[in-house]
């Protein structure tokens, strides 16, 4: 028995590409920066002649490592993205990124100043059906292009226009919907929304959150693979055990809303905290990308207790609605760590029989 497989977002950038990566922008300075936005604008400033050769060049390598290392539904690696919220925020109408809101984040643990949201949001001119004609280019596996959800978006900036969440989850959602239609158009046949706001704010979620990510996914073609993920937070370094995370309960609670959503299959994290497996069984019609890779974990996980803990999920899910990946993105760890992570996802899942 074989196991599809699948990364969920990031993965280490080579050296080259000119773009600066938020997780390394913490770890270099030992925590949460309070102009998350200052990376790109230097990058703007800074830029170099050949930028989008390198970026280009930096998105396809990184494709072939992860069809090298044998995984089934492959991402860009998001290598174009300075931030992966902030990245979508620029292209849409109505962020104001010049004058920036100082906001408490993440229960006030930190601050920082954040795009501001100053008139209506709408779609920008389609941008990612390029990010993924180049990744595509260079492998006939599909590629996943993933797009930061409407709770996680509002998460991160501050509204200055529409006073009320679910109105402008409701907006952002229709930007979404146009960025998603155009991506199908275009052929991408992957299409990940992240929600891991869902995880950390499960009333908002189940408020007025899922039905943002419905408005998503409005009208897509059926032969779209429509996917959410579901993580529970990054620390802000490798190895760092005893960082806060989401209630482990959360998922039992999200399950039902989540299972009834326009979401073929939901990606939940299981690798740096098990859930207790009977959390599958509440997936009655979407498949689940289960994360068995801990990616922020430097020390590379066996293939046997890969296969073991894949071999445990399949007592409560059919084989034909399990896929395997890592918990989150991998842009926290060495390159080399990534794609002997990468290896050992792929072994395990083509050996669970």
């Amino acid at each position: 028995m074989a196991l599809l497989t699948t990364t969920i977002g990031s993965y280490p950038k080579p050296d080259y590409v000119p773009v600066a990566n938020w997780h390394s922008i913490r770890q270099k300075r030992g925590a949460h920066p309070t102009h998350p936005t200052r990376a790109y604008d230097s990058f703007l400033a800074d830029m170099p002649p050949d930028a989008e050769e390198r970026l280009d060049r930096g998105t396809q390598e990184i494709v072939r490592e992860q069809v090298e290392a044998g995984i089934d539904v492959p991402t860009d690696g998001e290598i174009r993205r300075e931030h992966y919220i902030y990245y979508h925020c620029r292209h849409l109408y109505g962020f104001d990124f010049d004058g920036l809101t100082e906001k408490a984040m993440r229960g006030g643990s930190w601050t920082a100043h954040v795009p501001t949201v100053r008139g209506p949001i709408e779609a920008g001119p389609p941008f990612l059906p390029r990010d993924w004609q180049v990744a595509q280019a260079v492998t006939d596996r599909p590629i996943k292009i993933t797009i930061p959800g409407p709770l996680t978006i509002i998460d991160s900036t501050a509204d200055a226009y529409y006073g009320d969440e679910a109105a402008l989850a409701a907006a952002l959602g229709e930007a979404i919907n146009a960025e998603i239609k155009a991506l199908a158009e275009a052929g991408c046949r992957w299409i990940q929304v992240d929600e891991p706001l869902f995880a950390r704010e499960p009333d908002r979620a189940l408020a007025f959150g899922v039905d943002a990510l419905a408005r998503c996914f409005h009208d897509v073609p059926g032969s779209v693979k429509r996917a959410v993920h579901i993580c529970c937070g990054y620390p802000a370094e490798l190895d760092l055990e005893d960082y806060p995370k989401a209630d482990p309960d959360v998922y039992f609670r999200l399950s039902e809303a989540i299972d009834r959503a326009p979401v073929e299959a939901v990606s939940l994290e299981d690798a740096h905290r098990h859930n207790d497996l009977g959390l599958l069984e509440r997936f009655e019609r979407s498949s689940v990308i289960l994360g068995v890779i801990a990616i922020a974990r430097s020390q590379v996980e066996s293939v046997d207790e890969v296969r073991e803990r894949l071999k445990a999920a399949l007592e409560h899910i059919d084989a034909n609605r399990l896929i395997a990946g890592p918990d989150c993105g991998l842009t926290m760890l060495p390159r080399e760590t990534a794609r002997a992570k990468l290896a050992v996802l792929s072994q395990a899942a083509r050996s669970v029989g």
